[in-house]
């Protein structure tokens, strides 16, 4: 390659020089190609070198050809020798070189003969008919020209056109490989010249430009460095794959662009107004014609091919599903290629690698054809006398092998043509077989299975006992000796059997034997068998009758120890119709004996009732204590419900927190609210739990069997009743009453709808003042949530809050009115005062517990521009309950961030008073339970002034809410509280009014408003 580069630069520095040094150098590039060829053959030694030899040759002629037209042109003018030597050396080279490509495409070619020949044929149509018209009919024409100038104006076209069809068979047949590349690049530079030489006006002769004459160096130079390359001798050995077909898109190019060139090139002439070739355009659109209806019929053909194939596939598939060993596999495939084949011979070998005479390829070599030399002696010998085969593994599944790798090899052995054919059809087959096999080997592994099962249960059953008893006494004569292990070391022969077995099944043990049935099936039951250490051991027992075996002669006991069993099927049992953690009946138990109840019920007339119990505050104690907590206080509550009920009730665990009691045989109602009593008294005492006394009060709902004929209908109802009573305040009971079920229809219409609420938008907020109560300036606002529902109207939050909270909607529910509140607030003005109020948004427990809150709070701070002193959060005192690290640490982040934090609803719940002296909060809130009252009763004054008192030690500022009435004010300002909020002073407003209250706050702290306290059924009180 570096030489030839070395020449080519001699050459291009030749081609400045002015002629005839220019014809020099190419005819010296020539001879150096001629020589590059030379080399490459001997070095790469292809397995034909045949057609590079020829090509080597028609590279000399054209040098040649170049040599004697340097000569000519050196003494005379360039077209003054035309034709010349130099031209008679040049048609010379064109049969040389095609004959070389044909060479190069030989093998290949015979094995699609009907297909790249004609589409060739239908290229070099085509081409012919655009050379005829533009360039072989205007020389033609010319009669400045001689006979002999305008033959050879033809016949150097045509040669062009010849070369361009063999270099496109080349390309067909064996790609873009790197030989074939730098092949059809020197060509086209050859082509390319020979057009621009035949458009000029010398007709194919003289000098047009130094730069044009490139293009034969660059065909010297590319034919040369394709000889030079490793790959040249790939083309000349056999075909690993079939050669690419055109796809259908590039078919159709070629076929309808043949078949309308003519028909195009007539409409240009009839546009131009002279129609000059009609016979030529015909002749050439009958042979185009023909040539595509050829090609169809080839196609055609083809097709049924591929349709004979597919049937012989289906068929074989048939036949390989009843194969059940490895020959019936080889027979069926061997019979599939014979019919893939049926008219050329072929030989058919499948080699199994465990025989030892599998092929060096591995599992993905694929479908390829290969030279028989390549196998090892035993395979090649198989598919002789054949130097080409198709060699396809067979790829098992992983659960066959172990690995990946092939099992079994086929080998097909036939022509090249023939074995290009089958390879499609073979790699089938391969899949087909495949299966084939792995179902040999599974069933081979399923019978070798049976077999080991059937060792195996004989060999446990000489584990088991053999006894031979005498049918009338029932004595034993004959003990096997696994029987000690049973009975003990004594001897058994002469001894009753029945007596050696336990005193309360020996009646059992003599009607079994005394019935024991004829033949191979024996009666079975349970014995018991008190042994030698005390233990009691449980067998099972099958007894036949063989007395008329005459090597029997008796009964024959089989006992088989199946004490562990029988233990672990009444455990299950248990496990099945008990709760594993509180040991009560569990659901589906329940339901059983309440079935049963209600029908006996309804039978006999009597009562029955069902208490449904739920834990009120259960769900509090897992998320603050934790679910090991849980578990135990769910053990000490089924524990005292089971002390509360009669003996001969039945308690039972639903699930969760829900347990229910069956109570029959009431005597009347009054009983069953007395057991619902005692459970609710029972559970309102706390439990303690590492010190802590932890609330298990419960809600109770009662219902009837003269209301409910079903355990479905009782359980719903009590379900029902159960609602009510948590609604009427929790830790007490209700009975089912009809109007129940409206109720809870509307309760779960309810949850229905709060889900979608948040996404249609029908929650808003409304804000209640905050006020100082010294001058009543507003200091701040609360956040009020209201839920405008298309159907109800103004739905307050007591009547979806719970059912939120319950749902877990009441997450999106809060963070959309915390995010909605710090929004309104940022739009806020500045009151006359100059003190920004802040904005005070409930938040639940559960979704301060929320991953992230704390950020995402102060995200929404930074995003609507509120300082963060201008929130205040309340929380209830459930959250400061337990123990959770994250929940301290948000609120340690939130208050450092600056934000504010309140206790909310202070003393209507659990008493946090421990957690005040070290929780991070501001603001305690009195609830409207503790202000109502202020003014009637000095116990409900006094508890007020101990609160505010507290409040005031742990540095706490306190807001008193609900307050209505001129002397509610005064006793708390009496009291010592610094802040209230209640209809006193503004009614909850919405975002604008809060604003224009905020606007006339220097008159409203000027003139305080007579405000009109609503009557207490007013809703707006919420």
């Amino acid at each position: 390659m570096a030489v030839l580069a070395a020449l080519v630069i001699v050459g291009l520095a030749g081609f400045v020089l002015p002629d005839p040094a220019d014809s020099v150098a190419s005819a010296l590039i020539g001879a150096g190609a001629a020589v590059a060829i030379g080399y490459g053959v001997r070095r790469h030694r292809p397995s034909r070198p045949w057609p590079w030899w020829v090509l080597c040759a028609a590279i000399c002629l054209s040098a040649l050809g170049d040599a004697a037209y340097a000569v000519v042109a050196g003494a005379h003018r360039p077209d003054a020798f035309f034709p010349s030597v130099a031209d008679v050396l040049y048609l010379a080279m064109y049969p040389v070189l095609i004959a070389g490509l044909l060479g190069l495409t030989g093998p290949r070619a015979r094995v699609r003969r009907r297909t790249v020949p004609l589409d060739t044929m239908i290229l070099v149509s085509g081409l012919g008919l655009l050379i005829w018209i533009f360039l072989v009919t205007p020389h033609l024409a010319d009669q400045s020209m001689s006979p002999a100038q305008r033959l050879l104006s033809v016949v150097y076209p045509v040669g062009d056109v010849l070369i361009l069809a063999a270099v496109a068979r080349l390309v067909v047949v064996h790609r873009f490989r790197p030989a074939v590349t730098l092949m059809a690049a020197g060509t086209a530079g050859l082509l390319l010249t020979d057009l621009v030489y035949a458009l000029s006006p010398l007709r194919g002769h003289g000098p047009v430009g130094h730069l044009i004459d490139l293009g034969w160096l660059l065909f010297y130079v590319g034919w040369a460095a394709a000889a030079l390359h490793p790959s040249m001798a790939a083309l000349t050995q056999p075909p690993p794959v079939a050669p690419r077909r055109l796809s259908p898109a590039r078919q159709a190019i070629l076929l309808g662009g043949a078949a309308l060139l003519p028909s195009a090139l007539l409409a240009i002439e009839a546009v131009n107004g002279r129609v000059l070739h009609t016979p030529v355009l015909t002749a050439f659109a009958a042979v185009t014609t023909i040539l595509i209806a050829a090609r169809l019929h080839g196609v055609i053909a083809e097709h049924r091919r591929h349709l004979a194939h597919a049937e012989v596939l289906r068929a074989t598939a048939t036949e390989l599903v009843g194969a059940t060993d490895v020959p019936d596999v080889r027979d069926c495939l061997a019979a599939a290629i014979g019919q893939l084949a049926p008219n050329r011979p072929a030989a058919f070998h499948m080699i199994m690698n465990e025989d030892g005479g599998g092929t060096p390829f591995p599992a993905d070599f694929g479908a390829t054809i290969i030279e028989a030399g390549a196998l090892t002696p035993a395979a090649a010998a198989a598919v002789a006398p054949y130097p080409h085969v198709l060699v396809c593994p067979v790829r098992l599944g992983r659960h066959h092998g172990g690995d990946a790798a092939h099992r079994a090899t086929l080998l097909v052995g036939a022509d090249a043509g023939l074995l290009q054919t089958l390879q499609s059809p073979v790699a089938t087959l391969a899949a087909q077989s495949a299966l084939a096999l792995e179902r040999v080997a599974l069933t081979r592994r399923l019978v070798q299975h049976d077999s080991e099962q059937y060792f195996r249960a004989l060999v446990h059953n000489a584990t088991d006992v053999i006894l031979i008893v005498e049918p009338g006494d029932l004595r034993i004569r004959y003990a096997s000796p696994s029987a000690a292990g049973v009975f003990g070391p004594g001897e058994l022969r002469g001894a009753c059997l029945a007596e050696l077995t336990a005193p309360e099944g020996r009646r059992r043990v003599r009607d079994q034997l005394a019935n024991a049935p004829a033949g191979p099936v024996g009666g079975i039951a349970d014995w018991a068998v008190i042994g030698d250490d005390g233990q009691r051991m449980e067998l099972e027992a099958i007894c036949r009758d063989l007395r008329d075996e005459p090597a029997v002669g008796g009964v024959v006991v089989t006992l088989r120890d199946v004490t562990g069993q029988r233990r672990m099927q009444r455990e299950l049992t248990y496990q099945a119709y008990h709760d594993s953690l509180t040991e009560l009946t569990n659901r589906a138990a329940f339901r059983q004996k309440l079935t049963e109840a209600a029908d006996r019920a309804h039978q006999t007339g009597t009562l029955a009732g069902v208490l449904f119990i739920d834990l009120d505050d259960f769900k509090l104690v897992n998320d603050t204590l934790g679910h090991d907590s849980g578990d135990r206080l769910l053990r000490l509550v089924a524990r005292r419900i089971v002390g509360a009920i009669r003996p001969y009730d039945t308690a039972a665990r639903l699930g969760g927190d829900e347990f229910a009691v069956l109570i029959e045989h009431a005597p009347q109602p009054q009983a069953v609210f007395d057991v619902a009593d005692r459970v609710v008294a029972a559970l309102a005492k706390p439990f303690e739990l590492d010190g802590r006394l932890v609330s298990g009060r419960a809600s109770v709902g009662v219902s009837f069997t003269n209301d409910g004929h079903t355990a479905e209908d009782l359980l719903r109802q009590a379900d029902v009743a159960l609602y009510a009573a948590k609604a009427e305040g929790k830790g007490g009971w209700r009975s089912h009453d009809p109007a129940l079920d409206t109720q809870t229809v509307e309760r779960i219409q309810l949850r229905a709808e709060l889900e979608q609420a948040v996404a249609r938008g029908e929650f808003f907020l409304e804000y209640q003042p905050i006020v100082r109560l010294a001058d009543q300036a507003a200091v701040g606002f609360e956040a009020l949530l209201r839920w405008n529902h298309p159907r109800l109207g103004r739905v307050m939050p007591g009547r979806f809050i719970e059912i939120a909270e319950d749902t877990g909607t009441i997450v999106p529910i809060g963070n959309w009115a915390l995010g909605e509140a710090i929004r309104a607030a940022a739009r806020w003005p500045q009151p006359p005062t100059g003190e920004e109020p802040y904005v005070s948004v409930n938040v639940s427990a559960r979704q301060f517990r929320t991953s992230g809150f704390a950020a995402r709070v102060l995200d929404t701070l930074r995003e609507a521009g509120l300082p963060t002193r201008r929130l205040l959060l309340e929380i209830t005192e459930t959250l400061l309950l337990g123990d959770e690290e994250q929940v301290w640490q948000d609120l340690t982040d939130l208050r450092q961030a600056g934000v504010r934090v309140a206790i909310d609803d202070f003393g209507t719940g659990y008493s946090a008073l421990n957690y005040l002296r070290h929780t991070p909060l501001d603001v305690l809130k009195l609830d409207r339970v503790f202000t109502s009252n202020i003014t009637t009763s000095q116990h409900q004054s006094d508890l007020v002034a101990g609160i505010l008192t507290l409040a005031d030690k742990v540095n706490l500022d306190a807001v008193a809410e609900g307050i209505e009435q001129p002397a509610e004010l005064a006793h708390l300002q009496d009291a010592g509280c610094s802040y209230g909020q209640g209809y006193l002073f503004a009614r909850p407003m919405s975002d604008d009014q809060t604003r224009d209250w905020i606007t006339a706050a220097r008159r409203r702290v000027a003139t305080p408003p007579r405000v009109t306290v609503p009557p207490p059924g007013d809703p707006a009180r919420a």
